[in-house]
């Protein structure tokens, strides 16, 4: 199921809402205090025309920061909006990440790109668990320095490891056994984009990347 999820605009009310608070509490005590003022001055020695001026220009100036805090958040909440509309055309794509963490679903295994820097002979794949533990260790075909790996979770046990996060990791060597690196991106299709803080993120077969890490988008 594809999703689309803000919670941007909530997020930005709930940031902006106590010093918008204050700005309504320091407008409100000013205008009683003016108001007192002016009710309660010698007629025969009335308020100075300048000292008035001066009041009533940091009255408009305190209105002026609550409605300029109240067009801020309008405006935050209607760019968070159309990042969020412009992200959701990313849902049923195949990206690829600046990430070598891949979900593993129940019907969707966990998959990978990945390049060797040089020549080599032979690659050992490691697939960790969130958690830090080695679940499966396997040797992948080297006939080429460039390739995606797909692994279902089935496990030397027989047993299947449970729907997650895993990272990757490739060791690589050349004909001399000197070791070789690799370069590892998660690959998978988008099923749901995020908007959490501001900051725009996708879902992938379960596991969130933010939309930073993105590498590249299949046509």
């Amino acid at each position: 199921m594809s999703t689309i999820t803000s919670t941007a605009a909530s997020t930005a009310a709930a940031t902006s809402s106590p010093a918008s608070t204050k700005l309504n509490v320091d407008f409100n005590m000013f205008l009683k205090m003016l108001t007192t003022q002016m009710q309660n001055q010698d007629p025969l020695s009335p308020m100075d025309t300048s000292q008035y001026t001066q009041q009533l220009v940091q009255y408009s100036q305190v209105e002026q920061s609550i409605q300029q805090n109240k067009t801020l958040d309008s405006i935050l909440s209607s760019l968070s909006g159309q990042n969020l509309t412009q992200a959701s055309g990313l849902i049923g794509r195949q990206v690829i990440f600046d990430s070598a963490v891949a979900g593993l679903s129940a019907d969707t295994p966990a998959s990978w790109n990945y390049a060797a820097n040089g020549k080599v002979s032979s690659l050992v794949a490691t697939v960790t668990a969130a958690d830090g533990t080695v679940v499966d260790t396997r040797a992948v075909d080297a006939t080429s320095a460039t390739g995606r790996f797909s692994w279902d979770g089935k496990l030397t046990d027989g047993t299947t490891a449970a729907p997650g996060s895993y990272t990757l990791t490739l060791r690589g060597s050349d004909a001399s056994g000197n070791n070789v690196p690799v370069t590892v991106n998660s690959v998978g299709t988008v099923r749901e984009v995020q908007m959490a803080g501001g900051a725009l993120s996708l879902s992938v077969n379960g596991s969130v990347y933010p939309a930073t890490s993105l590498l590249s988008i299949a046509g």
